[in-house]
C-alpha cells in the first residue's frame, strides 16, 4: 500500500467549522530542487481563519489548504538540493498552506532554524515575531528607555512586541481589556497594564510620569486606536496592523493639525513581498537569538492532531482564549 498523508482544505468559503474537511492525499515526491518537509506544528492565526471565510484580502486558487506558517523536519531531498540535510527543522514559506502532514517544498524557501528551537516554537516566529520586530524598527527610531504603547497587549503580536521591547530596552505601556490579563502580562515581564477606558491617557501620564510616546501599535481601531493616539506626543506614529474591533478609525482634525500625528499600517505580507532575502535573514537571525535564548516564546493554549480540525478552528475562532490553537503533527 502506497504511503498517505492526511491534509485539511477547503473548496468553498464560509464558516472554517463546517466548510473544512481532511482529506487523504499520497505521500509527496520531491522535484530536483524541494525539499520533503514532515510537519511538527502549525498555528491557527485569524488571519487563517479569515481566508477560509473568504474574507482575507488575499484569496487563494479553491480547492486550498490553510496555513499561512508552520515548521517541521526535512525527512527527503531532491538531488539538486545541497544546502540543507536530513533532520534540519525549518520554516515553510509564507502562505504556503501547512494544514498538512507533509509536504514537497522549494528548498531556496525554506529557512532553517536552530535546532535548539522547538518546532512548535519555530512554527509561529513567521508572522507575529516578525510583525511586532518590524514595526519596532522601521517607524520610530527608539532608543534605550524610550516608550511605545500598544492596544491587544495580550494578543500573539503584542507579546511579542513586549518580548522584543524588553530585549531592546524600550519601555512600554500595555492596552488590554479584561481585567485578569494585568497580572498576567505582568508575571510576564510587563512594566505597565492598564485596562482601556476613558482614562486611559490620564493613566497613562501617571505611569510613565508624562514621558513623551512617539511610537503606537493599534490592532483594535475604532475607540481604542483613538484612546491610545491621545496619549502620545507630538509627531508620534501610530501603526494599525489590525481591526479586531471591526470599527474604523476616527481621526479627530486636531491630531493631524496641531500635534502632527503620522497615522500609518503594516501588513506582514507586504513585507515579505518587498524585503530583500538579506533583510529577512537578518530578521530571523535576531528572532532566532532570541528564541534559542528563552526570550522569546509564544504562549500555547491547546494542541489538536489534523484529524481534530473541526474542533481545532471552533477553539481558534472563540474570544477570551489564553494563548495559541495549534495542529501538533
Amino acid at each position: 500500500m502506497s504511503k498517505t498523508i492526511r491534509v485539511a482544505l477547503y473548496e468553498r468559503h464560509g464558516n472554517p467549522a463546517e466548510v473544512l474537511r481532511v482529506v487523504e492525499q499520497p505521500w509527496p515526491v520531491p522535484a530536483a530542487d524541494e525539499a520533503v518537509v514532515q510537519m511538527r506544528a502549525a498555528p491557527l492565526n485569524p488571519a487563517d481563519v479569515n481566508a477560509i471565510e473568504g474574507t482575507y484580502p488575499m484569496r487563494p486558487v479553491l480547492p486550498a489548504t490553510p496555513g499561512m506558517e508552520g515548521a517541521g523536519i526535512v525527512v527527503e531531498l531532491g538531488q539538486a538540493v545541497g544546502h540543507l540535510r536530513l533532520g534540519d527543522v525549518v520554516i515553510l514559506p509564507h502562505n504556503f498552506g501547512t494544514w498538512r502532514e507533509a509536504c514537497a517544498v522549494k528548498a531556496e524557501q525554506l529557512v532553517v532554524a536552530p535546532a535548539e528551537i522547538e518546532p512548535v516554537q519555530a512554527a509561529m516566529l513567521k508572522i507575529n515575531p516578525i510583525t511586532a520586530w518590524r514595526m519596532l524598527h522601521d517607524f520610530v527610531s527608539l532608543d534605550r528607555g524610550d516608550w511605545f504603547i500598544q492596544n491587544a497587549a495580550n494578543s500573539a503580536a503584542g507579546r511579542a512586541a513586549l518580548q522584543i521591547g524588553r530585549e531592546l530596552g524600550y519601555r512600554s505601556v500595555n492596552v488590554v481589556r479584561r481585567p485578569e490579563l494585568i497580572d498576567e502580562l505582568k508575571a510576564e515581564g510587563a512594566e505597565v497594564v492598564l485596562l482601556d477606558g476613558e482614562q486611559l491617557r490620564e493613566e497613562v501620564a501617571e505611569q510613565t510620569e508624562r514621558a513623551p510616546i512617539r511610537l503606537a501599535l493599534n490592532a483594535v481601531g475604532g475607540e481604542s486606536a483613538l484612546r491610545i493616539a491621545k496619549t502620545l506626543a507630538a509627531d508620534a506614529t501610530i501603526v494599525t496592523y489590525g481591526a479586531m474591533s471591526l470599527q474604523p478609525l476616527t481621526i479627530p482634525n486636531g491630531m493631524l493639525i496641531f500635534k502632527n500625528l503620522n497615522f500609518t499600517g503594516f501588513w506582514v505580507n507586504k513585507w515579505y513581498e518587498q524585503a530583500t532575502a538579506e533583510e529577512r535573514t537578518r530578521t530571523f537571525e535576531s528572532l532566532f537569538e532570541m528564541a534559542r535564548r528563552g526570550l522569546l516564546r509564544a504562549k500555547v493554549e491547546k494542541t489538536y492532531s489534523l484529524g481534530e480540525a473541526t474542533e481545532a478552528v471552533r477553539h481558534a475562532m472563540q474570544n477570551k482564549r489564553r494563548g495559541k490553537i495549534v495542529f501538533a503533527m
